[in-house]
């Protein structure tokens, strides 16, 4: 069984629809299990258990927030080595266009990266304008069409990447899949 988790804090509620947006891409993949939860009830074991990790944070200063900082600080410390190998990606909300969401998106793959997280983007566009290199960004809550369907390919993409990698799934392999295109229709 794939296992993903999807990891997020919200303040206002915007990080918290990109999370469940990205957890209904990630179910998309036969074969997966998907967990969404915020990082006030999240606890190592949910880490330890998953193969995959979509983190999400809301755009703090052009960093990830403080709770969010503060999980990986105090929480998951003990069980550092246990997490190694893991696949990762990262999503953010800002409170508008310009407001620093792909450095905080940077600065969540930076900390999967110091734990071992093998993190990844996205190349593919989900419209004419819009791709996810550095993960899922967003101004306040994602209501364009574009948006949600950004979080839905992330949560996807990493439900393939770790059923390729984890579980030797080679037919969920994105470059293997037909019938995509690279650059949807606007």
């Amino acid at each position: 069984m794939n296992k993903i988790l999807v990891l997020f804090d919200s303040k206002s509620g915007h990080t918290a629809r990109m999370a469940a947006l990205v957890a209904e891409g990630a179910g998309s993949i036969a074969g997966t299990e998907v967990r969404l939860r915020s990082v006030d009830e999240a606890t190592s074991e949910d880490v330890v258990w998953c193969d995959g990790i979509a983190l999400g944070s809301p755009t703090n200063m052009g960093l990830l927030s403080w709770k969010m900082k503060r999980f990986w600080d105090d929480v998951m410390m003990a069980p550092w080595g246990e997490i190694d190998g893991k696949i990762g990606c990262v999503f953010s909300s800002a409170g508008a266009w310009g407001g620093g969401s792909e450095i905080a998106c940077q600065s969540l793959l930076t900390l999967l990266m110091n734990f071992g997280f093998l993190v990844f983007g996205v190349t593919d566009y989900v419209s004419r304008d819009l791709t996810l290199h550095y993960g899922a960004i967003t101004a306040k809550e994602p209501r364009e069409e574009d948006s949600q369907a950004a979080c839905r390919k992330l949560g996807r993409r990493l439900a393939e990447w770790t059923a390729v990698y984890c579980h030797g799934r080679a037919e969920e392999h994105p470059a293997r899949k037909m019938g995509e295109r690279m650059f949807p229709e606007a």
